[in-house]
């Protein structure tokens, strides 16, 4: 396999991969840098891929080509107020951040199984009709070398993603917005002091950060599972957690860092094609991004400076 073939096979299949850790860390950084630790991504991820699947199960014969937009656009809405939860319990009840961020993991599942088993009566939805599928990328295919590699065969979801951390860097710092949500992440007693409401601006994070969750959720499983249950989102928010963390809270870093994870993933697919890992096992394959998260952390945590106030509750008045 020559150079050429060889970034043609892992490029777009690192993207394919990468597009729903992307769209979740980008929320996982709107709602850290407001000082809301979200531990339940997880739980947001699996919300968004229940209800795309079920809306896409559902109405695929009403909307046709349009079903898996929809859908991705309905579970974006759904765990955005999903994430309310999350938000009541540690903005305006100060509850400790991470347990309510676990107990989002665990309802969330326990719900989308539970109407699963109800609505379909087995462990799991049929296979949706109108997924998301492969396609060129009109004129930019036709590039020489270029064009085969990034534009040909490769999911619009997956340039999407890109373009909405440039979106969300474009937010965060060169907007007055993103300026008051970072000051309400460092120094909210400051921020309050200068008038901005540091509870709306939390609650505003949180719902960003539930929709963004339900989109990579629903993006997930339009594009890799294909149907719901329990096992359709197995450590995948968890890793966009720790691409958060990799990337330091900055949205391009957290990209990056999904991009590297996504790249992990995609070698148990593309593994046998690529002649120096073609005699490794399948199992290493398949634990690489998990083992690659690990080595991540544990190389950066120590580096990587979360927002001051990130996990802290705020008491209006307080010093």
């Amino acid at each position: 396999m020559g150079f050429i073939e060889l970034l043609q096979s892992i490029i777009p299949t690192a993207l394919f991969y990468s597009a729903p850790l992307i769209f979740t860390a980008l929320g996982g950084v709107f709602s850290e840098r407001s000082g809301v630790v979200n531990i339940g991504l997880e739980g947001l991820m699996v919300m968004g891929a229940f209800v795309g699947i079920v809306f896409n199960l559902t109405f695929a014969d009403v909307f046709g080509a349009w079903t898996p937009w929809l859908s991705i656009a309905v579970a974006m809405v759904i765990s955005a107020l999903f994430s309310v939860i999350h938000a009541v319990a540690s903005v305006s009840f100060r509850a400790d951040q991470v347990v309510s961020g676990v107990a989002i993991n665990f309802l969330a599942l326990g719900l989308g199984v539970f109407l699963t088993k109800q609505w379909y009566d087995k462990g799991q939805t049929d296979m949706v009709s109108q997924p998301f599928y492969t396609t060129d990328v009109p004129l930019l295919a036709d590039i020489p070398i270029i064009g085969p590699i990034f534009f040909q065969g490769i999911y619009i979801t997956s340039y999407v993603a890109i373009v909405l951390a440039l979106i969300a860097w474009y937010i965060l710092y060169k907007t007055p917005f993103g300026l008051r949500l970072r000051a309400v992440g460092e120094h909210p007693m400051a921020a309050d002091t200068n008038g901005i409401n540091v509870y709306k601006l939390r609650y505003v994070a949180v719902i960003i950060s539930g929709a963004m969750g339900g989109l990579g959720g629903a993006v997930f499983a339009l594009t890799i599972a294909l149907n719901f249950s329990h096992a359709t989102i197995v450590g995948q928010g968890f890793m966009a957690l720790a691409a958060v963390i990799f990337g330091k809270w900055h949205p391009l870093g957290a990209m990056g860092a999904a991009l590297f994870f996504g790249f992990a993933q995609s070698l148990s697919v593309i593994g046998a094609g690529i002649p120096f890992l073609a005699d490794v096992p399948q199992v290493f394959l398949l634990i690489a991004p998990y083992v690659l998260t690990i080595l991540a952390l544990a190389g950066f945590i120590g580096r990587a400076e979360a927002p001051r106030a990130n996990g802290d509750p705020y008491i209006k008045g307080s010093r």
